[in-house]
């Protein structure tokens, strides 16, 4: 998964002093920003890329891949033109399987994402899986990282429409855990929760599992929260650091 994370412009909630004052919360914006690199993830100003051509990915026929089925997975940019960027593989599956997804991916198009109907930069993944018959495989677009909307005004107030004394840390980027097993016949929820202690920057400091799933999934929930990104939880005005338990889904397949 890609590294660089601070992705929001927050307005000074509560460095500024005002946080009591009606006039924060009536007025408050929070807005997508890129990354340090200038690159944006999915969430609600900015659209996903959509895959428009590609190439299928022959399976790989060498002694050592016979019958092998998996996937590999790649985190890449889509660039403003439509074209793959900064080719990463997250998820490997042998180096015949990676070179190939990875060939097939460069020679694809997208439609890139948009931010206020203007082309720009954006993170995606992007899973090539393959099967024991030998069948061609498809790259597919995959969302395991976003920003999330943050609340409106109403949540941060009690029924007057005052604002409340303590509100709890709210994630405003969240990260799926790393990548199940897609020939799983297991039948387990795919949902961990993950207690963690949010900073009063919003970042995450202390991450444990609360209630697992066992198959050596409960380490990629803790490792996925790791990532995440909060408004931290306010107490009259001042941020401070507080535990609140997160729900962790894992990519879907």
């Amino acid at each position: 998964m890609a590294q660089a994370r601070h992705l929001w412009l927050l307005i000074a909630l509560a460095a500024s002093g005002l946080w009591g004052q009606e006039a924060v919360l009536s007025h408050m914006e929070v807005h997508q920003a890129p990354d340090q690199d200038g690159v944006y993830y999915v969430g609600p100003e900015v659209s996903e890329p959509v895959l428009v051509s590609t190439v299928s990915v022959p399976y790989p026929r060498t002694p050592y891949t016979k019958g092998i089925q998996g996937m590999t997975v790649m985190a890449m940019v889509i660039n403003a033109k439509g074209i793959p960027e900064h080719i990463q593989v997250v998820h490997k599956h042998g180096d015949a399987f990676d070179r190939a997804s990875v060939a097939g991916v460069m020679q694809s198009r997208f439609q890139p994402g948009t931010l206020a109907g203007k082309p720009v930069p954006v993170w995606i993944d992007v899973r090539v899986v393959f099967h024991g018959d030998y069948s061609e495989a498809v790259p597919q677009i995959l969302i395991t990282e976003r920003d999330l909307p943050v609340p409106d005004a109403s949540q941060f107030e009690d029924k007057r429409q005052k604002p409340l004394p303590y509100t709890a840390p709210i994630p405003i980027h969240t990260v799926d855990a790393d990548f199940a097993d897609p020939f799983s016949q297991r039948p387990y929820v795919q949902v961990a929760v993950v207690t963690v202690l949010v900073s009063e920057k919003g970042d995450p400091q202390a991450v444990r599992i609360m209630r697992g799933l066992g198959f050596g999934l409960d380490e990629k929930a803790v490792a996925a929260v790791w990532h995440y990104r909060f408004l931290p939880a306010m107490n009259h005005g001042k941020p401070i650091s507080a535990r609140r338990n997160v729900m962790v889904s894992f990519a879907k397949f």
